[in-house]
Formats: C-alpha cells, structure tokens, sequence
C-alpha cells in the first residue's frame, strides 16, 4: 500500500500512475486469494457450474476494471469509453450470480465456518449492491474524470473482500472474520487519499464520499444482521432446505476436504 501512495510530481500523470498501479495491485491481491485457496487444497474445480459462472463474470470485470486503467494511462481513451459501456452491462450477471451462489450456500448448510450464517447472507448482496451504487455513481459522473476514478476505484475495492477472506488467516479471526476482510478491503481508499495529499495537499472529495458509502454498507450489513428482520430473511431463503436447521448466528464447523460451493 506504501508504494501505491507515492507519487510523481506531475499532478497529472500521478493520478494515471496512482490508479493503475491500484488497478494492478488489486488484480493481483484477487488472483493471489484465489491461487492460494486452490494451491492449499481448499477448493477445487469440481464445482456446480453455478460456481464456475460465477467465477468466471467476476473475473471477466477484474479484466475489465485493468483494461480500463491500461487504456487511460496509454491515452487510449476511445477503446476506455466503449469498454465502459459493456461494463455497465456486465454488472447485471455480477449481482444475478452473485446473489444465487450465495443462497445456494445459504440454502446447502454450507456457508465458510468462520463466518455466520445470516451475516454471509446479509453481506454478500449488499456488498455487491455497494459495489453496483459507487459504479453507477462514477459512470453518471464520467466526465468529472476526478469523481469518476475515485468513484470506481471505491466500488473496485469493496469486491476485494472474497480475496482477503481467501489471504487472511480466517479462522483465527473469528469472531470479527468478516469485519477484518472488510478493513483490509479499506486500506485502499485510504492508499488514495494519502496520494492526494502528498501530491496536492488536500483529498479529493470523491473519497470521503466513496469510503462513507462503504462505511454505510458495513454498518447496514451488522444493522440487519443482529435484527428481526435478518432473521425473517434467513428463514424466508432457507426455508425448506437443509440451512434451515442451522442456527443462522452460530459458527459452524470445519469441514475436511475442499470447498466446492455446494
């Protein structure tokens, strides 16, 4: 994170160098979760193909968010602004895939032990819908390319958790496993911010407003997660399916072999 925060002394070009230095750290803070969790035996390709898709539309916008970031460093602002328009599009199966994967969990008893039930449920959708509101955020916003950067650069962020759940050594942060992928997660908009200040003086507004949406989303997802009304979502999803007999606020416990999804 030190290194992202350095910066040039052209204004200008830091900000290029600033996010696409972002860009690539983040891109290889995803793989290297994912690389590890099936380097150490926790997962496996023998997943339902609803995990497969899944996987394969997030990373599609991994790709996507760097390309974006390659193309504006390199001038290449035509290809940038036509590749957005298929972002926008390619957010859709993101939260569709997003939200079956997670109730199939939900719904199969088979949700990470280190985790609760009901909060995997709550944090799941909402993170992407976060995500969803920040992008849509920078995009209305694309020609205040400051707003625009940050704004996306936030929402990009805020997809890092499933990585840093996959890094981070999980079990022995529980009970606060998920709030510490979260924190992790945040590290950064602050990278940015220090950017701005030690390029400028000052932080750019677009990044209190982009850390304040995901501080509201964290603080809604424990909101609804300790509340009735958590609870009457938890039994609505699972009801019928062997995740009903699970009490949705325990910790469950671990299991041996890989992760499938299932």
């Amino acid at each position: 994170m030190a290194t992202l925060a350095q910066a040039p002394s052209s204004p200008a070009v830091g900000d290029e160098r600033f996010f696409l230095r972002g860009a690539i750290v983040m891109t290889i803070t995803i793989i290297a979760g994912f690389s590890l969790q099936y380097a150490m035996g926790r997962s496996t390709f023998g997943a339902p193909l609803r995990v497969h898709a899944h996987a394969i539309v997030f990373m599609g916008w991994v790709a996507i968010y760097l390309l974006q970031n390659i193309f504006v460093a390199t001038d290449r602002m035509n290809l940038h602004r036509r590749l957005g328009w298929i972002a926008v599009g390619w957010m859709v199966p993101m939260i569709v895939m997003g939200c079956i994967v997670t109730v199939a969990m939900l719904r199969n008893g088979t949700v990470p032990f280190f985790f609760r039930p009901l909060q995997f449920l709550i944090f799941d959708p909402l993170t992407l819908f976060a995500f969803a509101g920040l992008t849509i955020a920078a995009v209305i916003n694309r020609k205040r390319t400051e707003w625009h950067r940050r704004l996306h650069f936030c929402g990009m962020s805020l997809l890092l958790g499933p990585a840093f759940g996959r890094l981070l050594p999980m079990p022995l942060l529980q009970p606060w496993a998920w709030e510490a992928a979260f924190a992790a997660t945040m590290l950064f908009p602050i990278a940015g911010v220090i950017a701005d200040l030690r390029r400028s003086g000052r932080a750019h507004p677009a990044w209190f407003y982009g850390i304040a949406s995901m501080i509201g989303a964290f603080v809604l997802i424990e909101a609804i997660t300790y509340s009735p009304v958590g609870t009457g979502i938890y039994d609505l999803v699972t009801a019928g399916s062997p995740g009903a007999s699970i009490d949705p606020l325990a910790f469950g416990t671990p299991r041996s072999g890989p992760v499938t999804g299932r």
